[in-house]
């Protein structure tokens, strides 16, 4: 379940609609509401608070790199998000996920690797059995 601080919506100053479609990377400052389709990364320009949220409809064929990220749709790249990562429960990333703190609805599916904020690229990925526990809390 959500909390009621995840659920909070952050400030939007750029909305991407349902039928729009972008081919090619998007930088920006401050808050991005996508429900469209992006084939290429998504940044924020590294001010503390960025927030990127893509609903049920939205998805990202590319890496994304925002403080805040609150994923209901589809991430097809790896995640860096240094400060809060909220995956809702139809949420799907193809991808590692590098997070300050995470938050995971049961429903939620990663196909790769949870990697909390300051771990060291050679640091032993987590073990399998901690990747099994959340699949389960997923079903």
């Amino acid at each position: 379940m959500l909390s009621r601080e995840s659920k909070r919506s952050a400030r939007v100053e750029i909305l991407i609609g349902k039928s729009a479609r972008i081919h090619g990377d998007i930088d920006f400052a401050g808050g991005l509401h996508l429900d469209g389709r992006v084939t290429g990364s998504v940044r924020a320009d590294g001010a503390a608070g960025s927030t990127l949220s893509v609903s049920e409809s939205g998805c990202i064929e590319g890496s994304v790199e925002v403080a805040n990220v609150v994923l209901n749709g589809t991430v097809k790249g790896d995640i860096h998000a240094n400060e809060r990562v909220v995956l809702g429960p139809c949420s799907r990333v193809q991808g590692d996920v590098h997070y300050g703190v995470i938050e995971t609805a049961a429903g939620a599916e990663i196909l790769g690797r949870l990697v909390p904020a300051g771990a060291r690229p050679d640091d032993p990925a987590p073990s399998a059995g901690a990747g099994s526990a959340l699949e389960r809390a997923a079903e």
